[in-house]
């Protein structure tokens, strides 16, 4: 087999041909996922040595932690107590002693006299003379092969590590297989980027941005570079998206929802307070795709008690009003209960009467509840993933409404949407997510936003208290109770755990029935039984309970307005996200409630932050992006569930700025006939084929 014969051929390239590599190293690197030319030249340096950035060596001082970069003039071992390996470096301005004390054996065979290296480390002194103990090192060259490709410029260093070392892969090895390819092919590398595209966003070129990513000549090109390659994954994510958008529609046609809105209005009359603006403006916003014959798909983003459930329920009625049936979908049967009861509030007084279909619930009525759904009769049906099954089968749905949607998946979803002619879906979340990040994990999503609360909405003071507190704590647990208001005390474990210093809250329940004997106490865990669950929720709802003890099975849609104090045990453990759910399960009713964010222990640094933005705003978006910047993109939407790939060049925190651009251009190109850019087309395959497919699963 021969190796590339184009430009376009070396791109895509099997690893194996590239010079330097061979067999061998080629099969490690398919084994890191590096198996084309292209792979290889899109693994970027970690980071970069300037030379002419580098201290010297006679400028640093003990304190400092410093890169310097120079040449071994001495070796040895030294005896004493403890025998150490120590290697004198010189830079020309001075020298320094780079000293182990212990595991230097691999340490004696690599630097040796006369080598080039760069050496980082905290500088300490040992009486007259500088010195750095265990430094990280970045070996640059041998003397007699020093040329501009490692040092008097920005040198590269490669990611590498022990592995990559065995095969011959050490950071300088790999720059002497980039440099000839920098050199040589990528210079006429012609670019998938269509040249328009490329210019109205000012992007460098491939070739380009490959070389400078590589061998830069200065920080700045560098940057260019890095910028031009990860507004490439954001676009080929968006194209992704565009993509599924596409073959949803092709898919699902839509038909246009026609209703007098008689229904619509009667629940409208019948709220005990107007629509907020951003209600209306968002129901406007829904009720222009309804009318559309093409299947709506839109997101519908709020904080803690804006409201989302009155906005789906005015949505789902124009279907019901138009002979159709509405699904809601929600990931507990809790929540189901709890949408279940608000809903039957809502609507029955409109001449609606929803219908819950849970797991839990007996054969008898489960079969019931299907013969409903499937006669029609069921127009609104409420339901947790019972409503999946394969025993489900609707007359007529119209609409799919899922709530807290992070909780399922894609192929879960259009499960759902399967069981409708072409239905709508609108999916909400009370987790707010930042608008970037939105466009980038429902990019195939319209995105609504509820940014304006109602205004009987009571305020929430927050504040941290560590255990010498809890008497205090317990006497305003006492005060709050005897004015006729509720009480909620959550904890993070069901039962007391040996390896966690936790509150478990079957045995706290034990303990605050003894701490409150002339108040009535509630538990609700994930594993009390689901009539038992009801029947508590229920006396908690009514004010026979004055304290409902839990876990977060209450983290979201429980609804108790006179719950005007929450304390949440060990909270230096929960979330961001999951401390600003549980709190807004208080304040939903009017005047002030208090949340009481309990210490278990020593916060770190990081659950220190978490607790004092707690405290500082009640802004569901503000947290959002404080969540995002404590935990990072993966773990803050766990985007593995979402398809999202690792990115090799793109960070979704820095890069922010880049992603609408980029799924602009995305629907923009996506629009136009493929082998309009065919060069385009074929490295988004090349590269998110397999993200497309598991977008379009379902």
């Amino acid at each position: 087999m021969s190796g590339p014969r184009t430009p376009s051929d070396f791109w895509i390239s099997d690893v194996t041909y590239v010079k330097g590599i061979g067999p061998t190293r080629a099969r490690f690197l398919k084994s890191q996922g590096i198996e084309t030319t292209a792979d290889l030249l899109l693994n970027l340096p970690r980071r970069y040595l300037d030379r002419s950035a580098l201290p010297t060596v006679r400028d640093v001082l003990p304190g400092m932690t410093v890169t310097v970069m120079g040449k071994i003039l001495a070796t040895g071992v030294l005896a004493g107590k403890k025998k150490r390996f120590e290697a004198i470096l010189s830079d020309g301005t001075g020298h320094i002693a780079l000293l182990w004390f212990a595991g230097y054996r691999w340490i004696q065979e690599a630097v040796k006299k006369g080598v080039i290296l760069a050496a980082s480390g905290e500088v300490t002194q040992f009486f007259d003379d500088k010195q750095i103990v265990h430094p990280e090192l970045e070996f640059i060259e041998d003397v007699d092969a020093e040329d501009l490709t490692h040092t008097g410029r920005i040198i590269p260093v490669y990611d590498g590590g022990e592995q990559w070392d065995k095969v011959g892969l050490a950071s300088r090895n790999i720059r002497r297989i980039i440099k000839p390819l920098v050199d040589g092919p990528v210079a006429t590398l012609p670019d998938y980027l269509p040249e328009e595209a490329r210019k109205s966003r000012n992007l460098v070129s491939l070739s380009e941005a490959i070389s400078q990513a590589h061998f830069p000549d200065s920080a700045a090109h560098a940057e260019d570079a890095r910028k031009r390659l990860a507004f490439d994954e954001l676009l080929f994510l968006e194209m992704a998206m565009a993509n599924r958008r596409a073959t949803i529609d092709s898919r699902h046609e839509g038909r246009a929802c026609e209703s007098p809105r008689i229904l619509t209005n009667r629940i409208i009359k019948n709220l005990p307070w107007p629509l907020t603006k951003a209600q209306e403006r968002v129901s406007d916003e829904i009720a222009g795709d309804l009318k559309s014959p093409r299947a709506m798909r839109r997101l519908l983003q709020g904080d803690v008690g804006s409201g989302k459930t009155i906005v789906a329920a005015l949505a789902m009625s124009r279907w019901i009003e138009a002979g159709s049936q509405a699904a809601l979908l929600v990931p507990t049967e809790i929540l189901a209960e709890q949408h279940h009861h608000n809903l039957l509030k809502l609507l029955k007084p409109a001449g609606v009467t929803p219908t819950l279909l849970t797991g839990s619930r007996s054969a008898p009525i489960k079969r019931a509840t299907h013969a409903a759904i499937a006669s029609g009769e069921a127009k609104l049906v409420v339901g947790t993933h019972a409503l999946l099954s394969g025993k489900v089968e609707f007359a007529d749905l119209g609409m799919v409404v899922i709530d807290e949607q992070h909780r399922f998946g894609v192929a879960q979803r259009e499960a759902l949407v399967a069981k409708g002619r072409r239905p709508d879906l609108l999916v909400m979340t009370a987790t707010p997510i930042p608008r970037t990040l939105a466009m980038t994990i429902y990019g195939d999503l319209d995105v609504s936003v509820l940014n304006e609360l109602p205004p009987q909405k009571g305020t929430i003071k927050t504040v941290w208290r560590s255990e010498e507190a809890r008497e205090k704590i317990y006497d305003y647990i006492r005060d709050t109770t005897a004015k006729g208001n509720l009480v909620y005390i959550v904890y993070p474990l069901v039962e007391q755990s040996e390896k966690l210093d936790l509150k478990a809250a079957n045995d706290a329940y034990e303990d605050l029935t003894k701490h409150f004997p002339d108040r009535k106490l509630g538990i609700v865990t994930g594993r009390t039984p689901a009539d038992e669950r009801a029947d508590t929720m229920s006396r908690f709802y009514s004010g026979a309970l004055n304290i409902l003890v839990a876990t977060t099975v209450i983290e979201v849609g429980v609804d108790a307005p006179d719950a005007r104090l929450m304390i949440i045990e060990n909270a230096e453990r929960f979330g961001l996200s999951q401390l600003h759910q549980l709190r807004g399960r208080i304040g939903r009713g009017p005047g002030q409630s208090v949340c009481v964010l309990m210490l278990g222990g020593r916060p770190t640094p990081i659950a220190s932050e978490r607790l004092e933005t707690m405290c500082r705003t009640n802004d569901g978006f503000e947290i959002a992006e404080t969540d995002l910047r404590l935990r990072g993109p993966g773990e803050f939407l766990g985007t593995r569930q979402h398809g999202i790939p690792e990115f090799k060049v793109a960070d979704l925190l820095r890069d922010a700025a880049m992603i609408e651009p980029a799924r602009q251009t995305a629907f923009a190109l996506a629009a136009q006939p493929r082998n309009t850019n065919a060069p385009l087309w074929a490295e988004w395959q090349r590269r998110f084929g397999q993200v497309s497919k598991h977008l379009n699963a379902g």
